[in-house]
């Protein structure tokens, strides 16, 4: 994967959680109350959790050791088996993903409690992740 796509991927990641930071009320009240931050919240996690798919497929692309993942959420257990991120965080991006899947497919059951939590005290997730990759080699595995 070209550094510069790498670039590109995470400085989107960066202005996605650092939309979220701004946005973010301080009570989940707040969230439950105000369907325009429901919407700058929820569009700004998706496309956080989508850029990490991304970035991680495009990494995993590269690797001729590592099966192509089936699901989303495999992208990231793909990930850590290559040792580009742990297995704990791996767990903690799957349940990105979840959330991810309820917003895209149904907005309307989404715990605005829940996202509040997410928003507020899981950013550093993407954080974490966004650091992993930065650090991770790039080029194509000869295998």
């Amino acid at each position: 994967m070209d550094r510069a796509v790498v670039a590109q991927k995470l400085e989107s990641l960066r202005r996605c959680i650092a939309r979220i930071e701004a946005k973010c009320p301080a009570s989940a009240q707040a969230l439950v109350d105000d369907a325009d931050l429901q919407d700058i919240i929820a569009l700004n996690l998706t496309r956080a959790v989508q850029l990490g798919v991304d970035i991680a497929a495009h990494l995993i692309a590269e690797r001729m050791d590592v099966p192509a993942p089936g699901t989303m959420g495999q992208t990231f257990d793909a990930l850590a088996q290559t040792g580009i991120i742990d297995a704990a965080l791996s767990e903690r991006l799957k349940k990105a993903v979840g959330f991810r899947n309820i917003a895209v497919h149904s907005y309307e059951r989404i715990d605005w409690l829940i996202v509040h939590a997410i928003a507020r005290h899981h950013l550093a997730d993407f954080t974490a992740f966004a650091q992993c990759v930065a650090r991770a080699p790039t080029g194509r595995s000869s295998g």
